[in-house]
């Protein structure tokens, strides 16, 4: 067991991080902007200060440490971006990816590990076209984001450092995070498809998420890029029915897409109406076994809590 850094770690899959890792013994440290308000954090974790931007403060934490988990990023989940908030959301990973290399190299005793965040929007739209790890990434800007993050924290690799990728998709889990979210619409009875329904809406459940961080941190072979994702991706049409079966609740509402655009601005474009059908080929090639494949098996879990 050993040193864990986490930065950006104070969201609903950094605290869930953090409670698996403490879990397992070790130790873990959260950077953060403001650390006298992460009083929620487990027994075996601690926070510490950061300014989001640089290695100032905490680069001596690096020396000897196990691993450091880079999730910081402004957060993508506000309408209608305006153009200095585009550039907070790019910013703000490249920032906190060079801030990680700094720390990195002024290490003496390098850590062993970096997992590094990403997300399943770096293939951009990818319509009804299968994306694994190989596929080349998209073009529009939350496509453009995921590679200048991920290409942020690269230069660790020269250092020595084994370095993981996770691109992920949204994390289903009961008590927080974007499920609820989801969710709502059909707890509302007013469920169903968004725009035409066909393009694909990539989702993991929470515990194969951690399952797959810890099972990744534990292979030494590991390194590169993995779609952490379920394995059978649905469009969006199919998995309103999939919630509506679970929810007890009808899945035959619409929202077009020019009223998500009205409402939300480009995310609508980036997020809502288009789509990946990502698998996780290198994660099944490794050996990774899903406890939750399927969107029914995860939401009757979830819902049965």
């Amino acid at each position: 067991m050993g040193r864990i850094i986490i930065t950006g770690g104070s969201g609903y899959l950094g605290n869930a991080l953090t409670r698996m890792l403490t879990h397992a013994g070790h130790e873990v440290i959260v950077l953060a902007r403001k650390p006298e308000r992460q009083t929620h954090l487990p027994e075996g974790a601690r926070a510490a200060r950061w300014d989001g931007a640089t290695a100032d403060g905490w680069s001596d934490l690096a020396d000897g440490a196990h691993a450091i988990i880079n999730m910081a990023g402004g957060t993508i989940a506000r309408p209608h971006w305006t153009p200095a908030y585009r550039r907070m959301l790019m910013e703000s990973r490249v920032n906190a990816g060079r801030a990680v290399v700094a720390a990195v190299g002024a290490a003496r005793n390098k850590p062993a590990l970096l997992v590094q965040m990403s997300g399943i929007n770096y293939y951009g739209d990818t319509a009804d076209r299968e994306a694994d790890e190989s596929t080349p990434a998209g073009s529009d800007y939350f496509a453009r984001i995921c590679v200048e993050w991920e290409r942020a924290t690269a230069p660790v690799e020269a250092l020595g450092v084994r370095r993981v990728t996770l691109r992920t998709s949204p994390v289903y889990g009961k008590n927080g995070g974007i499920y609820p979210l989801v969710a709502l619409p059909f707890r509302l009875f007013i469920g169903g498809s968004l725009g035409h329904g066909k393009q694909y809406a990539p989702w993991i459940h929470l515990t194969d998420w951690l399952n797959a961080v810890q099972f990744l941190m534990d292979d030494p072979s590991a390194h590169g890029a993995y779609n952490l994702t379920a394995p059978d991706p649905l469009t969006q049409g199919a998995s309103a029915r999939v919630f509506g079966k679970i929810l007890r609740r009808p899945s035959f509402m619409s929202a077009p897409a020019f009223a998500l655009r009205l409402a939300l601005g480009e995310i609508a474009d980036l997020i809502l109406l288009t789509g990946q059908r990502a698998q996780p080929k290198r994660l099944l090639d490794a050996g990774f076994q899903f406890r939750f494949p399927t969107l029914e098996a995860a939401l009757r879990e979830i819902e049965s809590k």
